[in-house]
C-alpha cells in the first residue's frame, strides 16, 4: 500500500509537474517568456470582452433587450 502512494508522488512530482519546474527556471533567465501563457489568457480576455461589449451594443441598437421592470413586490 506504502508503494501505490509512492507511485502517486512520482507520477506528480517528476511527470506531471515537470513542465512547472521547467517554468520556474525559466522565470529566473527570462520574466516575459516565463508569463507568456499569462498574456496569451489575458488577451483571450479581452478579446472575448471586446466581442462581448459589441454584441451588447448590436442588441441594444435593435431595442431587442426586454427592459421591463421586475423588481420584487416589497421594494
Amino acid at each position: 500500500m506504502k508503494d501505490f502512494f509512492y507511485a502517486i508522488q512520482d507520477l506528480f512530482v517528476n511527470t506531471l509537474f515537470a513542465p512547472l519546474d521547467a517554468l520556474r527556471a525559466l522565470e529566473l533567465e527570462n520574466w516575459f517568456a516565463a508569463n507568456t501563457m499569462s498574456w496569451f489568457f489575458m488577451l483571450i480576455g479581452m478579446v472575448a470582452f471586446v466581442y462581448w461589449m459589441l454584441q451588447l451594443k448590436k442588441f441594444n441598437d435593435n431595442n431587442e433587450e426586454d427592459k421591463s421592470v421586475s423588481s420584487h413586490s416589497y421594494l
